[in-house]
């Protein structure tokens, strides 16, 4: 029958389908894959990739200096952003090495301890596979289930915490379905236990307000490339009193960084990323007023048109760029091969390419065929309300389809 469906479907796609789109390249929506760079972050970084190349732990002349200087200046930009100190801040490759670090550096002051980790079923791979480990060397790891928004309970994060818990670690927002959890109840939580909170904020960082003193969280992981910044950097905050997070670094080499992240400074990528922050939050009521509007008219249209669609994530608690819906009377095949013309993902973009189905959509209870029959749409800065349009129209032109052929 499935066979059979899809072969009337393609026997339909040249009336389906736009070949004055099959021209040019596909409308960007997948922004929370990753970003364009913005055109000031690139102004900003080009001095540094050209003139002002000299290595930051170079101390002996104008070259080093400059390099340092630039350095120093981004590091504490980024602090204030953060309200963090400046000797806070560890530049890293992205937020994935970010975590790891976090994660394995903390726990490494526990290896000849019990200890217990908690999570979430949600997590980014970057956070899960790095837990899997521990818990291959004999750490007690709890994965949370989360409510069908894919949010974290506070109180069962309390229920969780054992006399042996060293470290929880539960993202600020979902990368697939952009639910944003209540950070600051859980690590408050976490503090009052005296247990190390640790949160992956690559998605909601610019987005969501965060303090990290005033939210009582002791390690922040950050990534260049999702906030219009440059790939290949990425920041991780370590706490440095009440309490002092020491962090066993996870690579050797020539000390940089505190010893911590050792290798020679990505100068070029340090600016760019301080850059990015700086406009994230200089364009903040610009960026959240015009992505909200864009989103509440795709959320509405949709759910309204579209017989049986249902939004992914919580209704108002989530970043205000992520969209992501399941459609329960398309099947994924189809559902791909109807939106052409738009990048966008059916799913997480921050790992190869599995036939299994989202492990983010049957945690908050979906069948295998319906979190596959889903559509992830990330909005951004340079999104339009044609796109939008165009965007809710091929959807609606997909329902259309798939219901005359299933008749």
């Amino acid at each position: 029958m499935a066979e059979k469906f899809l072969m009337r479907f393609l026997l339909d796609m040249p009336l389906f389908f736009d070949t004055n789109i099959l021209m040019k390249r596909p409308i960007y929506l997948d922004f929370n894959a990753t970003t364009p760079m913005d055109p000031l972050v690139l102004d900003a970084m080009l001095p540094y990739l050209k003139d002002e190349f000299g290595n930051a732990s170079s101390n002996s002349h104008e070259y080093g200096w400059e390099a340092s200087r630039a350095v120093s200046n981004s590091r504490k930009s980024i602090a204030e952003k953060l309200g963090a100190l400046s000797k806070e801040i560890i530049f890293t490759s992205g937020a994935t090495e970010s975590n790891n670090l976090a994660i394995l550096g903390v726990m490494h002051n526990f290896r000849n301890h019990r200890s217990h980790i908690i999570t979430s079923e949600v997590e980014h791979k970057a956070v899960l596979d790095v837990v899997k480990s521990l818990e291959a060397w004999g750490v007690e790891v709890t994965y949370l289930k989360v409510d069908k928004y894919g949010r974290v309970s506070p109180a069962d994060v309390g229920r969780a915490i054992k006399p042996h818990t060293r470290l929880i670690s539960i993202m600020t927002a979902n990368n697939e379905i952009g639910t944003i959890n209540p950070i600051k109840e859980i690590a408050e939580l976490a503090k009052h236990h005296g247990v190390f909170f640790h949160t992956d904020a690559a998605q909601a960082f610019g987005k969501v307000p965060l303090d990290v003193k005033n939210m009582a969280i002791d390690m922040l992981s950050i990534s260049g490339h999702k906030i219009y910044g440059p790939k290949g950097v990425g920041v991780l905050y370590v706490r440095s009193q009440k309490p002092q997070v020491h962090l066993h670094p996870q690579q050797f080499g020539g000390g940089q960084e505190w010893g911590l992240r050792p290798g020679t400074l990505n100068v070029p990528g340090i600016v760019g990323i301080a850059k990015a922050i700086d406009l994230m939050f200089s364009n903040h009521e610009t960026d959240s007023t015009h992505l909200l509007k864009l989103q509440k008219k795709m959320i509405e249209t949709v759910l309204q048109k579209v017989n049986g669609s249902l939004l992914n994530g919580h209704p108002e608690e989530r970043i205000y760029n992520n969209v992501s819906f399941s459609f329960p009377n398309l099947s994924a095949d189809m559902f791909s091969l109807g939106l052409n013309g738009l990048a966008v993902s059916s799913g997480s973009a921050c790992s190869s390419a599995e036939a299994r189905p989202s492990y983010v959509l049957t945690a908050i209870g979906h069948s295998d065929a319906l979190a596959r029959a889903t559509l992830r749409v990330g909005l951004g800065r340079t999104t339009t309300d044609e796109e939008v349009d165009i965007c809710i129209t091929k959807i609606l032109q997909l329902s259309k389809k798939s219901q005359e052929i299933g008749h």
